[in-house]
């Protein structure tokens, strides 16, 4: 069984932090959390400085008071062409969830998700 990956998770809503906080250890994930895209930037950087990289980056789309997962990924993947980042959003007619490739991302995850559908992601990504 994958599990116990490294796991950044940004999203504005710290609702959504504390639950996926609980999930997370439920699946048995390290997991890291920020609330914007900047602080998400400078925890990749000083874990990966550090030589205990993230495996994945969980970014949400729209943070309002801050920056978004596109242009986190944008400045990720300057840093760090390999990182493997998830675009999350509820808004499935935005271009980057439709070609989230094209954008960077490895893969989307689509809110409202359920506690399989992130296990099934992750343990996929974990794989690759």
């Amino acid at each position: 069984m994958p599990g116990k990956g490294k796991v950044l998770f940004m999203d504005d809503e710290q609702i959504i932090l504390d639950v996926t906080d609980e999930v997370m250890k439920f699946l048995d994930y390290d997991a890291t959390f920020a609330r914007d895209g900047l602080t998400a930037i400078d925890l990749y950087k000083k874990e990966k400085s550090a030589g205990t990289p993230f495996d994945i980056v969980i970014l949400d789309l729209s943070v309002p008071q801050g920056m978004g997962g596109k242009e986190t990924i944008e400045q990720l993947k300057k840093f760090d062409p390999a990182v493997k980042a998830v675009i999350s959003s509820g808004y499935t007619n935005d271009p980057v969830v439709l070609d989230f490739s094209h954008y960077g991302f490895s893969e989307r995850l689509i809110k409202p998700y359920k506690i399989n559908d992130l296990k099934n992601l992750l343990d996929k990504l974990m794989k690759k």
